[in-house]
């Protein structure tokens, strides 16, 4: 059962890096850097908290939560791709506007914990007539709505991004903007929409925490950092959402068991004491563990693109202007 219920965890906390993770994807595979998604994902929660506990419908939070990041997006694009100005930092600096707005609009936010409506669950109670294998099937299926959508959306994103004439577009306007302007297509207005896109997306995963997987607002640490973690995840996918969603879920389970080692007094079985549990302060390195292992995943992915000579989108991180082909 305790496997189940770890588990049932990863898959919890693994989406809400997902829709980050996508997020970013879609961004950058148009040739725009995205270190913004920590902003989005809190501005989503935000949002889609303060939208849920007024209108009374989560769904409308979600949306909100969602139109709240693109709009913030918009702004990232318009600094990028009409000013041509550095994406990085761009992004750090809307990063920056998204944490601060979200702070002063959640100011009175924490008040309403328990009160707010919240997405939907899914179970499949006819999984306990099978005795013991079924109580623990039962436990890693119930899960939030948004685990399910995630599990749609995987598969969704990399038809779309290798099997169609949009995602062949996407994937031109990032490696080559110049022959796809050639061939007639709207490098800039394209780049616009998925940076839009990719806010948006962060945006529901910042809304999937505060109304769905951890219920609630927790000032800066509702995100707690989980959008540079799909920073680094962006990187270790190598740009592939099958890739990204394996990395996400693994970091479900890492942050599961960085919880559940704090809390016992004794570890294996009551072999040893458990050095987290005498001194407190030793959690802190439990707690630098995802962002170590977002180092680590960063230079494997970047190792493993290397050996297989890919990379990242060509045009990644350059703005394009017709006429001035190459121009960094």
């Amino acid at each position: 059962m305790e496997l189940f219920q770890l588990l049932a965890a990863a898959l919890a906390g693994g989406t809400v890096l997902l829709f980050g993770m996508l997020g970013g994807i879609f961004t950058e595979r148009s040739g725009v850097m995205n270190l913004a998604i920590e902003g989005y994902m809190l501005l989503g929660a935000t949002i889609s908290y303060s939208a849920s506990a007024s209108s009374g419908s989560p769904w409308i939070g979600l949306l909100m939560g969602a139109v709240a990041a693109a709009i913030l997006g918009i702004l990232h694009a318009i600094i990028c791709i009409s000013l041509k100005a550095d994406q990085v930092v761009s992004g750090l600096a809307t990063n920056f506007v998204g944490t601060g707005v979200s702070l002063v609009l959640g100011a009175n936010l924490t008040s309403l914990v328990g009160t707010v409506p919240l997405l939907p669950s899914v179970a499949f109670p006819k999984l306990l007539e099978l005795g013991w294998i079924g109580e623990g099937l039962y436990t890693l299926t119930k899960q939030s709505i948004m685990v399910y959508i995630g599990f749609v959306l995987i598969p969704i994103a990399q038809w779309y991004l290798t099997k169609t004439r949009p995602g062949m577009h996407l994937r031109a306007i990032g490696e080559n903007p110049e022959a796809a302007d050639a061939m007639g297509i709207n490098v800039n207005g394209l780049r616009y929409v998925y940076t839009i896109l990719g806010a948006a997306l962060a945006g529901i995963g910042g809304a999937a925490i505060s109304i769905a997987i951890y219920s609630g607002w927790f000032s800066e640490l509702t995100t707690n950092g989980r959008g540079w973690i799909c920073v680094g995840l962006v990187i270790f996918a190598q740009w592939n959402p099958v890739r990204g969603a394996f990395g996400a879920y693994f970091f479900g389970i890492l942050s599961r068991l960085v919880l559940d080692l704090k809390i016992p007094a004794t570890l294996f079985g009551g072999l040893v004491a458990n050095p987290f549990f005498l001194h407190p302060n030793y959690t802190f390195f439990l707690e630098m563990l995802p962002y170590f292992f977002t180092l680590v995943v960063m230079i494997i992915g970047a190792n493993s693109a290397k050996a297989k000579h890919i990379g990242a989108p060509s045009a990644l991180g350059r703005p394009y202007s017709r006429g001035e082909k190459g121009k960094q």
